[in-house]
């Protein structure tokens, strides 16, 4: 019986027909296809993108170079020296990420007590050779003030679950 009921479909075209209506039906749907560079989709508050590294409102760069993000970092994508100020705090005098190691595990983010290193909402950087891979300081200090607003608001809507 069931041998049968397959060669009159078979004959009959069912599996054609019912894709047809398939296509039919989502074709008077909504597109849920976006346009990617003139629309982009929403990014999670937790999305580990480009590195950022903050100020503090006064301007003064957060960064204590306590070199956790150094130790913990797993690729070893992060270079850090460092050395005392007049006032007696440490600040970092060279501050080196090597984007093409980063596995952007968030690792670091998660070991800096000040929140000084950050995965910030960019995920748009890509480049034309290894070399602007090579992050310094003066870099990750302007991705830091491009994107402050941006990383302010996702560190606060993840504020809940840290």
């Amino acid at each position: 019986m069931f041998s049968v009921v397959k060669a009159i479909k078979s004959f009959a075209l069912f599996e054609l027909f019912s894709g047809m209506l398939l296509t039919f039906k989502y074709m008077f749907k909504s597109k849920v296809t976006i346009n990617y560079p003139h629309e982009k989709s929403p990014l999670s508050p937790r999305f580990r993108g480009e590195h950022a590294l903050r100020r503090y409102p006064n301007g003064e760069e957060r960064c204590i170079a306590c070199k956790l993000c150094e130790a913990v970092c797993p690729a070893q994508a992060i270079t850090i020296e460092a050395e005392p100020r007049s006032d007696g705090s440490r600040r970092t005098t060279r501050y080196d990420i090597d984007m093409s190691k980063c596995i952007y595990c968030g690792l670091c983010e998660e070991s800096c007590p000040v929140d000084a290193i950050v995965e910030g909402p960019n995920y748009e950087f890509a480049t034309e050779t290894r070399e602007e891979l090579m992050y310094n300081k003066a870099k990750l200090l302007d991705n830091g003030d491009k994107w402050e607003h941006e990383i302010a608001q996702n560190l606060k809507a993840d504020s809940p679950y840290r």
